[in-house]
């Protein structure tokens, strides 16, 4: 069996590039998306389905009232939404069983850039042990590389995901894989982190922007390692966990 081929892109067009070619995809949005998914799938979401607009998910939700509403713009919950992009928002009271309508400024654009491939995984400092063994598992198991994807900020370079797509690697490390230089870039990043994960993650611009904000608390959740085993998957327009 050929070695799994391990890149990395934060251009939407290469996702897309990638998602056709049916890589398998590993979407990250550190502060905030995937940790916030990721944390509610684990408190007992039923699902959560990904909109790239403020119109499309009030659409959806006039369509069926029973979901929660959330979602970020500029890191604010808009309005008439139940619920924010905070990941303490999601607590098991809120959500269990409940599905979940989510559009935020990045994540679930990224996400759905991503659809076309039949496994796309949702990563976080949260799970990465856990992602990065579903994402070995699905490549051996389908013979295809695999692509990470940082969501960034404004479709640009956002440091906290670079770390994280770094101790994605980290665990893949173990298997038999070809990293890109991007890839290695982002490995040799987290490995040389001097300092603990949640005082680097604190002091980059957008982890500065969410605490000037009031979300200094976010920030700290989101920089924990391996806190859940929960991976999402987003399959056939809905996020569950695999």
């Amino acid at each position: 069996m050929s070695r799994i081929t391990v890149n990395l892109f934060f251009n939407r067009r290469e996702i897309c590039s990638a998602s056709r070619r049916q890589h398998i995809i590993v979407v990250i949005d550190v502060l905030r998306a995937t940790s916030t998914m990721i944390t509610a799938l684990a408190n007992g979401a039923e699902c959560i389905v990904p909109a790239e607009t403020l119109s499309e998910a009030r659409d959806f939700y006039k369509r069926y009232p029973d979901h929660l509403l959330a979602g970020e713009r500029r890191g604010v919950k808009p309005s008439g939404f139940h619920l924010g992009n905070s990941p303490m928002e999601f607590q098991r009271e809120v959500v269990r069983r409940k599905t979940i309508i989510l559009t935020t400024s990045s994540g679930t654009r990224t996400i759905l850039a991503a659809s076309a491939s039949p496994n796309v995984l949702l990563a976080a400092f949260l799970n990465v042990e856990a992602a990065a063994e579903k994402a070995v598992q699905l490549a051996e198991a389908e013979g295809v590389g695999i692509t990470i994807a940082p969501s960034g900020r404004k479709h640009s370079f956002s440091l906290e995901d670079f770390l994280c797509a770094g101790a994605i690697a980290l665990r893949l490390e173990r298997a038999d894989v070809e990293f890109s230089d991007f890839t290695w870039g982002a490995l040799l990043a987290f490995k040389s982190l001097g300092e603990p994960l949640g005082q680097a993650v604190w002091m980059c611009r957008h982890a500065r922007e969410l605490r000037e904000q009031g979300f200094g608390e976010d920030v700290e959740f989101c920089s924990q390692l391996n806190l859940f085993r929960t991976v999402p998957v987003f399959k056939a327009g809905r996020i569950l966990p695999a």
